[in-house]
């Protein structure tokens, strides 16, 4: 089998093996709008029932709620191989709708129309990102480095930032957020493309299930930090 889950480049497959990469694509982004629309859901849920607000308004359920969405993610990335399909579903599942129930605090915080102008632009980026990813002919993985470098910065710098309640920092972080993911989204792309191309994952209907997982969290990632990012830079607060 390939590199999958690896962050290297898939070996190119002989012309006689070659598959039809459009399939898996699909299901990848099927499983992120499935994943994006349960978290949105969740959010309009939890903001119109005054029980759920109150709960997530609870320091200590809401740290709860984030510790528990970190744990997810690093399981369904750690332990994707072992992982059955359905178990890895269910995960993406309960990835997406704790962060649904985290995420709504944006609308104690922000105007409906600055999420609203977000999401669209969010929407905007990320599609032109993801046609980029998907059609250019340069290799992305070679800045693999330098965008692992930059996501360390980034969390170093919110950490500190915590601590300093700067907001020029805080508009340095945001600018550089909507950056990085952004990026991201091009590279994650061709990197599910590649493994799309992989007769051996073709040809294995469970791998390919999880492999369609995967690669919808890590996109789903991409668009939700570009959307928090981009809320932050246009913080219009109530």
């Amino acid at each position: 089998m390939s590199q999958f889950f690896g962050e290297g480049n898939s070996p190119v497959a002989p012309s006689a093996l070659r598959v039809d990469i459009k399939p898996l694509m699909r299901t990848v982004y099927l499983w992120m709008s499935l994943g994006l629309l349960t978290t949105a859901g969740v959010a309009l849920w939890v903001n119109s029932n005054p029980t759920l607000m109150n709960l997530r308004l609870n320091r200590g359920i809401f740290l709860g709620a984030v510790i528990a969405e970190l744990a997810v993610v690093v399981v369904l990335t750690m332990a994707i191989r072992r992982l059955s399909p359905t178990a890895a579903g269910v995960m993406f599942f309960a990835y997406s709708a704790l962060t649904g129930f985290t995420l709504s605090i944006i609308f104690v915080v922000y105007s409906l129309g600055t999420i609203s102008m977000a999401f669209f632009a969010t929407s905007a980026t990320f599609a032109a990102m993801t046609v980029l990813g998907y059609t250019t002919d340069v290799d992305l993985s070679q800045y693999r480095s330098y965008l692992m470098m930059g996501l360390i910065g980034l969390l170093i710098a919110m950490v500190v930032n915590m601590l300093l309640g700067s907001s020029t920092l805080d508009l340095v972080i945001s600018l550089f957020g909507v950056g990085i993911f952004t990026v991201l989204t091009a590279y994650d792309t061709q990197k599910i493309k590649r493994w799309a191309a992989d007769p051996t994952i073709a040809a294995d209907g469970n791998l390919l299930m999880k492999v369609s997982i995967i690669g919808a969290l890590n996109l789903y990632l991409d668009f939700i930090n570009i959307f928090i990012f981009l809320l932050r830079l246009m913080g219009r607060r109530r």
